[in-house]
């Protein structure tokens, strides 16, 4: 977990690079030695920046962002030309000037009437020191990874910099304590993971211990984040949280991750912005996923909180087309049974899905003129063709209404499996299995389980060896 943290410490500062009487804001900004330039004020929002406002410097390098309206809380950018930017926290005060200068406006960037924007300045520049003494401990351990005296030395030098920094961070946090920067600065500490010890008599330890590191950094990991604080919505730290758990952290079982996702709904549930930023990243990162599985995720959020009603945000089109989509995913998620179909053969008989007594049947579809099929196929037969494993059999069906095509790519590449006919689609094939390009691969055992779903033929084989291993 030492080596974990100190990875997440070096990962920080990238970021954050960097109650009035009048309604509304107010930001002068000064910035030497750019004049007669355009500078814009943008925001973050989850892992993209949009922009708010736009001013034009003068001639001495003046200008003022300003409207009638305050600014919802944030981390906010002064976009610089050359694609140069700082970052500012708008937080209650939103009255206050700051001046730099554009060759260098990191260094020379200071504020006035906004003693929290000079504390989070004076934080980076202390991080960024901290952080340059830490990449470079990471370099000599890494240059000197066959050297185990020299190791022996870096070791504690590096535990040392990442107790210093993790410290530095809570220093910052209690002298901001109920300010905009103290929120953010312990959104960014990393749960402290105990030293557990695993009783006596257990034959793996160090499985053991493993498991309760997980769990542990799993339950608590949110902890130092607010999530009723919907200021983090626009910070890059609440949606980079939310991906390196639903990414890196969790295991990627979909009853796991089912079940995190009910902890934190319920978690941010009594805020309506941040309930609708974290329904919408988990919609979008389950939608991409291409973990096979995941699917079983996206039914789960689709069904409890977009086609539920919950999410009043959407178009009623847009929950029409959703459960369009689910409702094709939801008769092949992998656990189920598969659905039985019966259709026409190439032997002129028909035939039946639930006949094939194997303990694995590789359901293909495919076309003879589909570009990634003519690779795939000569791949699959060769697999089949194998020392013959009796324990396996190929289901093909052929989705083109070409009979003379499939016919005559079966007879001239000597396809001896199960090749299967439904031009008409009466057996529904398309619906059940969610066939809209090809090839489509699913692998079912010996009950018509579905245990795998759009693998590519390379990975038929070790599934089915890995399979066989752990789960028979």
């Amino acid at each position: 977990m030492r080596k974990i943290f100190f990875s997440i410490l070096l990962s920080l500062f990238p970021v954050f690079l960097f109650g009035q009487l009048k309604n509304g804001y107010e930001i002068n900004v000064t910035i030497r030695d750019l004049q007669d330039s355009t500078v814009f004020l943008a925001y973050h929002l989850g892992d993209k920046q949009y922009i708010k406002d736009t001013v034009k410097l003068d001639r001495t390098g003046n200008g003022v962002f300003h409207g009638q309206e305050y600014l919802p809380q944030g981390i906010y950018m002064i976009v610089l030309p050359g694609r140069k930017y700082f970052e500012i926290l708008i937080s209650e005060n939103q009255r206050f000037s700051l001046r730099c200068t554009f060759s260098d406006y990191f260094n020379t960037l200071k504020f006035t009437g906004s003693e929290e924007n000079s504390a989070f300045v004076e934080y980076q520049k202390n991080w960024v020191t901290m952080q340059q003494t830490a990449i470079a401990i990471s370099k000599r351990i890494q240059n000197n990874r066959q050297n185990n005296d020299s190791l022996k030395i870096l070791g504690p030098i590096q535990k040392h910099q990442e107790e210093y920094m993790k410290s530095y961070l809570k220093s910052v946090v209690k002298a901001n304590e109920g300010k905009f920067l103290g929120t953010l600065v312990k959104g960014l500490l990393p749960v402290d993971v105990p030293e557990f010890t695993v009783p006596v008599g257990y034959k793996n330890p160090d499985s053991v211990r493993w498991v309760m590191n997980y769990n542990y950094n799993k339950d608590h990991f949110f902890d130092n984040i607010d999530l009723n604080d919907e200021r983090l919505i626009r910070t890059p730290l609440l949606y980079s949280r939310l991906d390196s758990f639903f990414t890196n952290i969790l295991i990627q079982s979909p009853d796991t991750i089912n079940k995190e996702i009910d902890k934190l709904i319920k978690k941010c549930g009594a805020n309506y912005k941040l309930f609708q930023f974290v329904s919408v990243y988990l919609f979008n990162h389950f939608r991409e996923s291409e973990i096979m599985g995941h699917d079983a995720v996206m039914v789960k959020i689709a069904d409890d909180i977009y086609l539920s009603g919950k999410a009043d945000w959407v178009t009623r089109e847009f929950k029409e087309d959703l459960r369009k989509q689910i409702d094709l995913i939801r008769p092949n998620l992998i656990g189920k049974k598969a659905e039985n179909i019966v259709m026409d053969s190439y032997k002129g008989i028909f035939v039946s899905l639930y006949d094939v007594e194997k303990d694995f049947t590789v359901l293909y579809f495919w076309e003879p003129n589909c570009g990634h099929c003519q690779e795939a196929t000569p791949k699959l037969k060769a697999y089949y063709d194998r020392p013959k494993d009796y324990s396996l059999e190929v289901f093909a069906v052929c989705t083109t209404s070409d009979k003379e095509k499939w016919t005559k790519y079966i007879e001239d590449n000597k396809l001896i499996w199960i090749n299967g006919w439904d031009p008409k689609r009466i057996s529904h094939f398309d619906y059940y299995y969610n066939v809209q390009s090809t090839p489509t691969i699913y692998v079912l055992d010996k009950n018509k389980k579905i245990i795998a779903k759009k693998l590519a033929v390379e990975e038929i084989g070790p599934f089915i060896d890995h399979y066989r291993k752990f789960f028979k």
